[in-house]
């Protein structure tokens, strides 16, 4: 079973390759690093390497601690800004530059968010198979998301129809890859058009691209599982209109031994 990450295609970006591990193996659970900045008024600190995933796309941040002179303080918050990424602290006790740390990832909320990430990408596939039509918005917490889609109607039979198909896929067991796609290549890429990725900023080359092999390939920046056996179940909590061209279809993520009724 390949890892995102520990089967690559495509050569990622130096600075990615090197500093940002979560985008290439989002299985680490934990890493050594080092202190390259620090922000004292807003207790905050910019690492050399970093696992914890900073948000975007829908997908929250991580949480965990990092650990380093005998002090261990939790991570409370994580975000990408000026093209660094900072690791808020639950401390007084801010480490120098140049201190060597340990971090380490809330595990358990990341596993989650991960299952929850790819049920979605699950659900953009079978959306783009059974319509041919991309999505236009969405969110996400640990074990539940919605996904916006340009429908013409919605109905609760709609909803049952797509949780089947979302299992189906799951229980196909189809395997996950991350790619780094070039730019010139991307743009001739016809899975990528449901995807808006031309939206993307050019300056941003190669594009990350996360594969449900078979199913759904998108310029993506989050974490995933390796396969989609691992997301367990889903079940179709919601279907809304939000309006002309505007349909909503809301999930959660169950384990695979789940029986519950959808609530």
């Amino acid at each position: 079973m390949a890892v995102p990450g520990s089967r690559v295609e495509g050569t990622p970006p130096p600075d990615v390759a090197g500093a940002e591990l979560f985008a290439t193996d989002a299985y680490l659970r934990s890493f050594d690093s080092t202190v390259l900045e620090v922000d004292r008024e807003q207790g905050r600190i910019v690492l050399a390497r970093t696992a914890f995933y900073p948000g975007g796309g829908g997908q929250p941040p991580d949480l965990g601690e990092l650990t380093w002179s005998g002090v261990t303080a939790p991570v409370t918050k994580v975000q990408r800004e000026g093209g660094r990424i900072w690791h808020w602290l639950d401390t007084s006790e801010l480490p120098a530059s140049g201190t060597e740390l340990f971090g380490s990832i809330d595990w358990t909320r990341r596993h989650l968010l991960m299952r929850t990430h790819t049920a979605l990408h699950i659900l953009c596939g079978v959306i783009w198979t059974e319509f041919q039509i991309p999505v236009t918005g969405g969110n996400m917490d640990p074990g539940r998301g919605r996904l916006d889609f340009p429908l013409d109607s919605m109905s609760v039979e709609l909803g049952q129809r797509v949780e089947a198909r979302i299992n189906e896929e799951i229980e196909r067991a189809r395997e996950i890859v991350v790619e780094f796609l070039g730019r010139s290549d991307a743009d001739l890429d016809e899975s990528l058009i449901r995807t808006a990725a031309n939206l993307i900023p050019r300056e941003i080359d190669p594009l990350r691209v996360i594969d449900i092999v078979g199913l759904d390939r998108q310029a993506d920046g989050g974490t995933h599982v390796a396969n989609t056996a691992d997301v367990g179940r889903v079940a179709v909590t919601g279907t809304e209109s939000k309006g002309k061209g505007n349909k909503r279809i809301r999930i959660e993520v169950r384990d695979a031994q789940s029986t519950e009724n959808r609530s």
